[in-house]
Protein backbone atom coordinates (compact mmCIF):
# COMPACT_ATOMS: atom_id res chain seq x y z
CA UNK A 1 0.00 0.00 0.00
CA UNK A 2 2.81 2.33 1.33
CA UNK A 3 4.89 2.06 -2.08
CA UNK A 4 1.75 2.00 -4.34
CA UNK A 5 0.61 5.20 -2.57
CA UNK A 6 4.48 7.01 -3.78
CA UNK A 7 4.37 5.52 -6.95
CA UNK A 8 1.06 7.17 -7.62
CA UNK A 9 2.81 10.62 -6.53
CA UNK A 10 6.25 10.21 -7.76
CA UNK A 11 5.76 12.48 -10.92
CA UNK A 12 3.92 15.00 -8.83
CA UNK A 13 5.19 15.10 -5.82
CA UNK A 14 6.92 18.32 -6.33
CA UNK A 15 3.85 20.15 -6.90
CA UNK A 16 3.44 20.18 -3.00
CA UNK A 17 6.06 23.10 -2.76
CA UNK A 18 5.74 26.46 -3.62
CA UNK A 19 9.44 26.28 -5.39
CA UNK A 20 10.33 22.68 -4.96
CA UNK A 21 14.33 24.08 -5.51
CA UNK A 22 14.03 26.42 -2.76
CA UNK A 23 12.86 23.80 -0.46
CA UNK A 24 15.34 21.82 -1.49
CA UNK A 25 18.16 24.37 -0.40
CA UNK A 26 16.57 25.35 2.31
CA UNK A 27 16.01 21.99 3.96
CA UNK A 28 19.50 20.88 3.02
CA UNK A 29 21.00 23.75 5.05
CA UNK A 30 19.06 22.80 7.89
CA UNK A 31 19.89 19.59 8.26
CA UNK A 32 23.55 19.76 7.08
CA UNK A 33 24.07 21.23 10.52
CA UNK A 34 23.79 17.88 11.79
CA UNK A 35 25.68 16.13 8.98
CA UNK A 36 29.40 16.67 9.08
CA UNK A 37 31.38 17.72 6.19
CA UNK A 38 32.31 14.90 3.65
CA UNK A 39 29.93 12.84 5.39
CA UNK A 40 28.92 9.69 3.18
CA UNK A 41 24.72 9.78 3.30
CA UNK A 42 22.38 6.99 3.15
CA UNK A 43 18.81 8.93 2.44
CA UNK A 44 16.95 5.78 3.09
CA UNK A 45 13.03 7.21 2.44
CA UNK A 46 14.62 9.35 -0.60
CA UNK A 47 11.01 10.04 -2.33
CA UNK A 48 11.87 11.55 -5.53
CA UNK A 49 15.11 13.38 -3.96
CA UNK A 50 13.66 16.39 -1.71
CA UNK A 51 16.46 16.19 0.76
CA UNK A 52 18.96 14.03 -0.74
CA UNK A 53 19.06 16.50 -3.97
CA UNK A 54 19.62 19.48 -1.55
CA UNK A 55 22.86 17.58 0.52
CA UNK A 56 24.14 16.20 -2.87
CA UNK A 57 23.84 20.04 -3.96
CA UNK A 58 25.72 20.99 -0.57
CA UNK A 59 28.93 18.35 -1.59
CA UNK A 60 27.78 15.09 0.29
CA UNK A 61 28.35 11.39 -1.20
CA UNK A 62 24.92 10.74 -1.17
CA UNK A 63 23.09 7.22 -1.79
CA UNK A 64 19.03 6.91 -1.94
CA UNK A 65 16.59 4.07 -1.22
CA UNK A 66 12.85 4.02 -1.83
CA UNK A 67 10.14 1.88 -0.85
CA UNK A 68 8.83 3.44 -4.86
CA UNK A 69 10.76 2.36 -7.28
CA UNK A 70 9.00 5.25 -9.36
CA UNK A 71 9.79 7.57 -7.05
CA UNK A 72 13.87 6.61 -6.50
CA UNK A 73 14.49 6.65 -10.66
CA UNK A 74 12.58 10.31 -10.49
CA UNK A 75 15.18 11.18 -7.66
CA UNK A 76 17.76 9.82 -10.50
CA UNK A 77 16.75 12.00 -12.53
CA UNK A 78 16.17 15.24 -10.48
CA UNK A 79 19.30 14.94 -9.29
CA UNK A 80 20.85 14.54 -13.09
CA UNK A 81 19.05 17.75 -14.19
CA UNK A 82 20.75 19.33 -11.50
CA UNK A 83 24.29 18.29 -12.25
CA UNK A 84 24.78 15.77 -9.80
CA UNK A 85 25.02 12.58 -9.17
CA UNK A 86 22.06 10.66 -7.00
CA UNK A 87 22.72 6.51 -6.79
CA UNK A 88 18.57 5.95 -6.05
CA UNK A 89 17.03 2.74 -6.14
CA UNK A 90 13.76 0.80 -4.29
CA UNK A 91 14.69 -1.19 -0.64
CA UNK A 92 12.68 -1.46 2.37
CA UNK A 93 14.22 0.20 5.63
CA UNK A 94 13.85 -2.76 7.11
CA UNK A 95 16.43 -4.64 5.21
CA UNK A 96 19.17 -2.58 3.79
CA UNK A 97 20.97 -4.00 0.76
CA UNK A 98 24.32 -2.72 1.87
CA UNK A 99 27.67 -3.88 3.86
CA UNK A 100 27.93 -2.91 7.64
CA UNK A 101 29.30 0.56 8.55
CA UNK A 102 28.80 1.43 5.16
CA UNK A 103 27.82 5.34 5.62
CA UNK A 104 28.88 8.03 8.04
CA UNK A 105 24.83 9.18 8.40
CA UNK A 106 21.65 7.65 7.81
CA UNK A 107 18.96 9.87 7.02
CA UNK A 108 14.55 9.18 7.04
CA UNK A 109 13.07 12.43 6.62
CA UNK A 110 9.76 13.68 6.24
CA UNK A 111 7.81 11.28 8.18
CA UNK A 112 9.08 8.13 6.92
CA UNK A 113 9.17 6.13 9.57
CA UNK A 114 5.79 6.20 11.03
CA UNK A 115 4.50 4.53 7.90
CA UNK A 116 6.15 1.26 9.68
CA UNK A 117 2.63 0.11 12.03
CA UNK A 118 4.14 -1.85 14.69
CA UNK A 119 6.73 -1.31 17.13
CA UNK A 120 8.71 -4.40 15.80
CA UNK A 121 8.68 -3.42 12.46
CA UNK A 122 9.89 -0.10 13.47
CA UNK A 123 12.80 -1.86 15.48
CA UNK A 124 13.59 -3.59 12.60
CA UNK A 125 14.45 -0.61 10.85
CA UNK A 126 16.33 0.96 13.79
CA UNK A 127 18.19 -1.91 13.79
CA UNK A 128 18.89 -1.66 10.03
CA UNK A 129 20.30 1.71 10.04
CA UNK A 130 22.63 1.09 13.13
CA UNK A 131 24.14 -1.94 11.20
CA UNK A 132 25.46 0.30 8.23
CA UNK A 133 26.49 2.65 10.23
CA UNK A 134 30.11 3.01 10.96
CA UNK A 135 30.87 3.44 14.76
CA UNK A 136 30.30 6.37 15.68
CA UNK A 137 27.72 7.32 12.89
CA UNK A 138 24.58 9.27 13.01
CA UNK A 139 21.33 8.23 12.37
CA UNK A 140 18.62 11.82 11.62
CA UNK A 141 15.17 11.91 11.73
CA UNK A 142 12.06 13.59 11.36
CA UNK A 143 8.05 13.04 11.71
CA UNK A 144 5.11 14.89 12.24
CA UNK A 145 4.89 16.28 15.76
CA UNK A 146 2.78 13.64 17.22
CA UNK A 147 2.88 14.55 20.79
CA UNK A 148 0.16 16.98 20.00
CA UNK A 149 -1.47 15.28 17.05
CA UNK A 150 -1.82 12.50 19.20
CA UNK A 151 -4.17 14.83 21.63
CA UNK A 152 -5.76 16.68 18.97
CA UNK A 153 -6.99 13.90 16.38
CA UNK A 154 -7.07 16.19 13.83
CA UNK A 155 -9.84 14.87 10.78
CA UNK A 156 -8.03 17.05 8.54
CA UNK A 157 -5.07 19.62 6.96
CA UNK A 158 -5.62 22.96 5.27
CA UNK A 159 -5.78 23.49 1.75
CA UNK A 160 -2.41 24.20 -0.14
CA UNK A 161 -2.18 25.23 -3.29
CA UNK A 162 0.91 24.27 -5.77
CA UNK A 163 1.93 25.65 -8.93
CA UNK A 164 -0.02 25.25 -11.56
CA UNK A 165 -2.97 25.61 -9.25
CA UNK A 166 -2.49 22.09 -8.32
CA UNK A 167 -4.87 21.76 -4.30
CA UNK A 168 -4.00 19.46 -1.97
CA UNK A 169 -5.60 18.23 1.38
CA UNK A 170 -5.97 15.39 3.25
CA UNK A 171 -8.75 13.63 5.75
CA UNK A 172 -7.65 11.78 8.68
CA UNK A 173 -9.39 8.62 9.88
CA UNK A 174 -8.20 7.62 13.46
CA UNK A 175 -8.01 4.40 14.42
CA UNK A 176 -6.56 4.39 18.02
CA UNK A 177 -2.94 5.91 17.64
CA UNK A 178 -2.74 5.14 13.90
CA UNK A 179 -4.58 6.74 10.83
CA UNK A 180 -5.52 6.72 7.73
CA UNK A 181 -4.43 9.26 5.40
CA UNK A 182 -6.82 10.38 1.98
CA UNK A 183 -4.50 13.04 0.15
CA UNK A 184 -6.80 14.49 -2.25
CA UNK A 185 -4.92 16.10 -5.42
CA UNK A 186 -7.27 18.67 -7.19
CA UNK A 187 -5.38 19.50 -10.80
CA UNK A 188 -7.20 22.50 -12.90
CA UNK A 189 -7.20 21.91 -16.74
CA UNK A 190 -10.25 22.58 -18.69
CA UNK A 191 -12.01 21.99 -15.65
CA UNK A 192 -10.90 20.33 -12.03
CA UNK A 193 -9.74 16.75 -11.98
CA UNK A 194 -9.55 14.66 -8.53
CA UNK A 195 -6.95 12.18 -7.55
CA UNK A 196 -6.90 10.24 -4.18
CA UNK A 197 -4.50 8.27 -2.51
CA UNK A 198 -4.57 6.34 0.39
CA UNK A 199 -1.47 5.44 3.30
CA UNK A 200 -1.65 4.56 6.98
CA UNK A 201 0.40 5.88 9.56
CA UNK A 202 1.22 5.05 13.01
CA UNK A 203 1.38 8.27 15.23
CA UNK A 204 4.48 7.49 17.33
CA UNK A 205 5.46 9.37 20.10
CA UNK A 206 9.26 10.92 20.91
CA UNK A 207 8.99 8.47 24.03
CA UNK A 208 8.23 5.78 21.77
CA UNK A 209 11.09 6.90 19.01
CA UNK A 210 13.31 7.26 21.66
CA UNK A 211 12.83 4.06 23.04
CA UNK A 212 12.97 1.95 20.43
CA UNK A 213 16.20 3.63 19.14
CA UNK A 214 17.45 2.77 22.75
CA UNK A 215 16.52 -1.08 21.95
CA UNK A 216 18.30 -0.73 18.95
CA UNK A 217 21.61 -0.13 20.23
CA UNK A 218 21.67 3.56 19.29
CA UNK A 219 23.60 5.68 22.38
CA UNK A 220 23.06 9.33 22.83
CA UNK A 221 19.83 10.52 21.27
CA UNK A 222 18.39 14.02 20.96
CA UNK A 223 14.86 15.70 19.96
CA UNK A 224 15.35 19.03 18.30
CA UNK A 225 11.95 20.65 17.96
CA UNK A 226 12.94 23.84 15.95
CA UNK A 227 16.12 22.83 14.15
CA UNK A 228 13.59 21.78 10.98
CA UNK A 229 10.12 21.87 9.85
CA UNK A 230 9.44 18.84 11.91
CA UNK A 231 10.81 17.20 14.69
CA UNK A 232 13.90 16.02 14.20
CA UNK A 233 15.84 13.15 16.32
CA UNK A 234 19.62 12.76 16.06
CA UNK A 235 21.06 9.05 17.43
CA UNK A 236 24.37 7.74 17.56
CA UNK A 237 25.74 4.85 16.89
CA UNK A 238 27.75 3.85 19.83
Amino acid sequence: MTGAFYDDLAGTYDLMFPDWDASMARQASQLAEFIPAGARVLDCACGIGTQAIGLALRGYEVVGTDLSPKAASRAVAEASARGVALPAFAADMRSLPFADASFDVVLAADNALPHLLTAQDVLAALREMRRVLRPGGRLVLSTRDYDAIRAERPLSTPPSVGPGRVVWFQLWHWDGDQYELEMFRLHENDSWRVVVGKARYWAITRHEITELAERAGFGYVEWLLHAYYQPLFVAANG
